[in-house]
């Protein structure tokens, strides 16, 4: 099971839309828990994601900022080079 966390905070609307993006590319598709942590509710995150939020980390390694590409998640979870995951569109 892979996780995947978004950094976000309220009102943001780019969050907003990296959560749309990641929940299309993986619920149904992807074994994975989406996780949205909040930032202003830890002081230490809010300092170091405050200007670069949405950022998506999977499985613990920062792979996006400020927007995520749908394809280059999929990729992430591909069993082999080159392989789509079902209703993703290139």
């Amino acid at each position: 099971m892979h996780k995947i966390t978004i950094m976000s905070k309220p009102g943001c609307h780019l969050c907003d839309v990296a959560k749309q993006v990641v929940e299309r590319v993986i619920i149904g598709r992807a074994p994975a828990v989406i996780e949205i942590l909040d930032i202003t509710q830890d002081q230490e995150l809010l300092e170091k994601y405050k200007n670069d939020i949405p950022v998506v980390l999977v499985d613990g390694v920062e792979r996006f900022r400020h927007t995520v590409d749908a394809d280059r998640l999929a990729e992430l979870f591909y069993d082999e080079p080159g392989e789509r995951l079902a209703g993703i569109s290139s």
